[in-house]
Formats: C-alpha cells, structure tokens, sequence
C-alpha cells in the first residue's frame, strides 16, 4: 500500500485489482485506492469466505469495491450469445441455438462488442475428447494438469456427428 501511495503522490490508484483471494489483501487493495473515485476490483476468491473490513466512511468518500465474477459478463444472457457465435464459426451456420430454441437471449453490447474486436478461439483449450464413460478420467486428468477441457461425448454422439 505504501509503495503505490508513493508511486502515486498520495493519492492512490484509480483502480486497485485483488487477485490473490484474501480478505486482508482486499481491503489493503480499497486502501490503495483513490479517495473520491478509486475503485477496487476483487477477482480472487477467499476459500474460507472472510469477510472484508472495509469502514463504511471511506465508501461515503466515493471509493467502490466491485467483484467480477467470469470476467463481468452476465451469464444469462452472453453465455448463450458466446455460444452462438462460436457455432457460427464453427458450423457457418447462423441462429443454430436460436432455431433449436434451447434457449432466447439478447445480444448485450458487452459480449457483442467482444466479437467486434476478436474472435472467441475456443478449439485451442480442448486438449482431450473421450467417451461419457470416461467421465472418471476426464477428471483425472484435469486434476493433475494434464488437461484443460475435455469434451465428453454422449451415447456416441462424436462419431454419430463426424467430430
């Protein structure tokens, strides 16, 4: 905290970001922050669900304290538009989920404006690909590192579909 109010004459950080997960580094993370506008992101988890001290006077000043659960997006409606984009990529078709009506979502400007600027490169984290009764040593791979994602195939949809 000292370091940053020097780096910053005092003044603190405009935007202070806990990723470590401990309560005590959060609130040392709002400390850091800028009085009147600073705003602090916690993306760290605390396993033990502690609590953060913050004094309830320096959020009247204006200081923010925010999470950012999987990266702000909202689930509920970008999770299902994310989806739809890359099965677009992927198959070239358009409105797949949408026609199959799994599900209805609005495009929110957030997630859309992400596929304005990059694709969504979601091939490269698929490191393995097994049956449903592999189930057990999906996980286990995942567990010891050895795996990113795995994609499990239901009933023998992979060959069933060409994949």
């Amino acid at each position: 905290m000292q370091v940053i109010k020097e780096l910053t004459g005092g003044a603190g950080a405009d935007y202070c970001f806990e990723c470590v997960g401990l309560s005590a580094v959060s609130a040392e993370a709002f400390k850091s922050s800028r009085k009147g506008w600073g705003k602090t992101i916690v993306l760290g988890v605390d396993g033990h669900m502690a609590p953060i001290s913050i004094p309830p006077s320096e959020i009247m000043r204006g200081r923010s304290v925010v999470g950012s659960l999987l990266g702000g997006i909202k689930p509920k409606d970008d999770i299902p538009m994310l989806a739809q984009k890359y099965l677009d990529k992927v198959t070239g078709s358009t409105n797949l989920i949408r026609e199959l009506g799994v599900c209805k979502f609005g495009v929110t400007r957030s997630a859309d404006s992400f596929f304005e600027k990059q694709e969504l490169e979601l091939d490269a984290f698929i490191t393995h690909q097994m049956g449903f009764d592999e189930i057990n040593r999906a996980f286990e791979l995942l567990t010891q590192g050895k795996s990113l994602r795995c994609i499990l195939w239901m009933d023998g949809a992979r060959q069933s579909n060409g994949a």
